[in-house]
């Protein structure tokens, strides 16, 4: 029934999508921040006690709470996997800024472009050139598409197929979130007391994100230009620092045929900026840091939309022949 499960929640989210400022978001914060106070000494040990506590803790309730249900009736198990997801599988808590971004763009108005941009990654982006607004803006709403949907997707399934019900979309929701939130914790100055929190809590989230990071890329191909995709998976993934975001980005640039990538601007997420001290492909270096394709223009953005929507239905087909052939098994 995983499949009902995620159309129903895909639809009540498009129709009543969470708001921006949510109680959710509020609680989640208040968690982080508790296990941090509470269960963070400085010690090395007390990191993993803090991840575990914040990210596993939830997960394993979730997953008993799914057994309890299941209990009582399929009809109440697939309710509560609706409601999991519902909050998890967040496709409208990123889009909404990305189509705001969109008409600001259309209109023009390159200052409403860079208060929005700046209100989503909770970044300073003035002194982002104007040039490189609109690969912020695609690189990062691919990157939301992948762990607002895809990842959750992926993490969902396996669990779900173990009978764990929803426990993998919340630890993946989970992973990210603490490893985003520590990072802007360490941003504003108020880092952790234990400084490899920070450092714990983005690998162990590169660990469980490195399939469906790959997985995404490769549904980027197929529902794109699959040859561009792979050459450009293959050859300007190493681009960027982080692996599994430069497999993505490479992976979608080649499919839709655009240019992604570059220097990061001062202040503007360093953490996932370029390198190229080294270990590069020739042709990306020969590239200056981008990929191949056509330079970005705003009618690029419906191209992106496309991709994004299409790798989606593929999803949900791969997970309906799956359904199917546990019904029928």
């Amino acid at each position: 029934m995983s499949f009902f499960a995620v159309l129903f929640a895909l639809l009540i989210e498009q129709l009543k999508p969470l708001p921006r400022d949510n109680w959710v978001h509020h609680r989640l914060v208040a968690w982080v921040a508790w296990t941090g106070r509470n269960f963070d000494a400085g010690k090395p040990r007390h990191v993993w006690v803090v991840w575990c506590i914040a990210v596993l803790l939830p997960s394993l309730l979730v997953a008993l709470l799914y057994a309890g249900f299941r209990q009582f009736g399929l009809f109440l198990a697939v309710a509560f996997n609706v409601a999991v997801l519902y909050f998890t599988l967040g496709f409208r808590q990123f889009s909404h800024y990305f189509t705001d971004i969109r008409d600001a763009l259309e209109r023009g108005n390159e200052d409403e472009v860079r208060r929005l941009l700046a209100e989503w990654l909770h970044l300073d982006t003035g002194e982002l050139p104007r040039t490189e607004l609109l690969r912020h803006v695609v690189e990062h709403a691919l990157l939301a598409a992948h762990r607002h949907v895809f990842g959750v997707f992926f993490w969902f399934i396996v669990c779900a197929s173990l009978g764990l019900g929803p426990a993998g979309a919340v630890l993946y929701r989970m992973a990210e979130f603490v490893s985003r939130y520590w990072a802007y914790r360490q941003r504003t100055l108020d880092a952790p007391a234990n400084d490899r929190l920070l450092a714990v809590s983005r690998r162990v989230f590169g660990l469980i994100d490195a399939v469906p990071a790959r997985l995404t890329a490769f549904g980027f191909a197929v529902v794109g230009n699959f040859e561009e995709a792979v050459n450009g998976w293959r050859r300007d993934a190493g681009l960027w620092m982080q692996p599994n975001e430069g497999t993505i980005l490479a992976a979608a640039a080649g499919a839709v045929g655009v240019q992604l990538g570059g220097e990061a601007a001062p202040g503007v997420t360093p953490d996932r900026s370029k390198t190229f001290s080294g270990g590069l492909h020739a042709q990306a270096a020969a590239a200056q840091g981008s990929t191949s394709g056509e330079a970005l223009r705003t009618t690029h953005l419906q191209s992106v939309v496309g991709l994004v929507w299409r790798s989606v239905v593929l999803w949900m087909l791969l997970l309906a022949l799956l359904t199917l052939a546990n019904i029928l098994g």
